[in-house]
C-alpha cells in the first residue's frame, strides 16, 4: 500500500504524521486528463457545462472557492420574447419537456416578505431552464381575508396558462394554504392538483445550489415580461452570506426548478375530419 494518504483533517491523528497528501485533480497541468478512460477530455468539458466553473473548481480540480464569492448577474440570463406554443411544445427552438407553476406564499402584505409565484418551462434535452411568468403577490392591508385572495390570484395565474397543477410550500403560514385553495377551487367549479412543499434547507444555499449553477453555465432563460417584476434586482442584491433585500422570488425560482416537473408533450395537428370514398361499386 503507499505511504501517500490525504492529511490535515479533522479526524487526523497523530499516526498520519510524515505521510503526503495525494492530490490528482481530474485535468493536470498540461490540460490532460487524470484518468482518460472513464473521464475523456469532452466527458469532463460536458461536467463543466453543467455545474459551473465554480464547482468544477473546488470538487474536481481540488481547488476550493468559498461560496461567498458567488454572485447572480441578471446579465447572464437569456432573454426571450416566444410564448409557450402548445402545439409543438416549443418555447423558440426549445422542446419543452416539463413545466413547474412554484408558490412561495407569505402575507402578501407590502412591507412583509414577499409571496411569489413562478412559472417554469424546462428543456431537459439541453438542460435549459425558462423563467416564463413570475407573479407577485399583493393584497390591501384592508383585505379581511389575505390568504384567501392571494389563492384567487394563483388561480388566475394558474388559468392564464392553462395549468392545473401548483406546488405550494407549506412551510409556516403556507401550511393553511391547500385547504384554502381547495375551497375556492370548488366554489369556481374547476380541479387543481396542489403539491405540498417542504423546505428544511437554509434559503441561501437553496438559491446558491440551484440557481447560481445554470446561471453561470448560461442555461437560465427568462421571459422579457419578468424585467417589469422585482426579481432582477433580488438578483442584483442578493449573497449567500444574506441578501441585502428580499430574495423571495429567487427562492420561489430554486423551489421549481428542483420540483419534479409535469412533462409536457406536443399536442400535434389536432384532428382533422376525414372524408370516406363513396365511390364505389357493390
Amino acid at each position: 500500500m503507499s505511504d501517500i494518504v490525504y492529511k490535515n483533517f479533522a479526524f487526523s491523528t497523530p499516526f498520519l504524521i510524515g505521510y503526503e497528501e495525494l492530490r490528482i485533480p481530474i485535468i493536470d497541468s498540461d490540460g490532460a486528463p487524470a484518468w482518460p478512460e472513464l473521464f475523456p477530455i469532452e466527458k469532463i468539458e460536458e461536467l463543466r457545462a453543467t455545474v459551473g466553473d465554480r464547482y468544477f473548481s473546488a470538487q474536481m480540480m481540488l481547488n476550493f472557492v468559498a461560496p461567498d464569492r458567488a454572485r447572480l448577474d441578471p446579465d447572464s440570463l437569456h432573454l426571450y420574447d416566444n410564448d409557450f406554443d402548445f402545439r409543438t411544445s416549443k418555447i423558440g427552438d426549445a422542446l419543452i419537456t416539463g413545466v413547474t407553476a412554484y408558490w412561495d406564499p407569505s402575507s402578501g402584505r407590502k412591507k412583509a416578505d414577499g409571496s411569489v409565484c413562478v412559472l417554469i418551462y424546462r428543456d431537459d434535452k439541453n438542460k435549459r431552464f425558462f423563467i416564463h411568468d413570475v407573479k407577485y403577490l399583493l393584497v390591501s392591508d384592508e383585505e379581511a381575508h389575505p390568504l384567501a385572495r392571494q389563492c384567487e390570484m394563483v388561480l388566475d395565474f394558474l388559468s392564464k396558462h392553462l395549468l392545473h397543477r401548483i406546488c405550494i410550500e407549506t412551510n409556516g403560514m403556507g401550511n393553511a394554504l391547500p385547504e384554502i385553495m381547495r375551497t375556492i377551487t370548488q366554489q369556481r367549479g374547476i380541479q387543481v392538483q396542489i403539491q405540498k412543499i417542504l423546505n428544511h434547507t437554509k434559503k441561501e444555499t437553496r438559491i446558491l445550489e440551484t440557481i447560481e449553477p445554470i446561471l453561470t453555465t448560461g442555461r437560465l432563460y427568462a421571459h422579457r415580461r419578468v424585467q417589469s417584476t422585482p426579481l432582477l434586482s433580488e438578483m442584483l442584491g442578493w449573497s449567500p452570506v444574506g441578501a441585502t433585500g428580499h430574495d423571495d422570488g429567487l427562492d420561489a425560482v430554486a423551489g421549481a426548478i428542483a420540483t419534479t416537473p409535469i412533462p409536457v408533450r406536443p399536442l400535434g395537428q389536432g384532428i382533422r375530419p376525414f372524408t370516406a370514398n363513396t365511390d364505389f361499386k357493390l
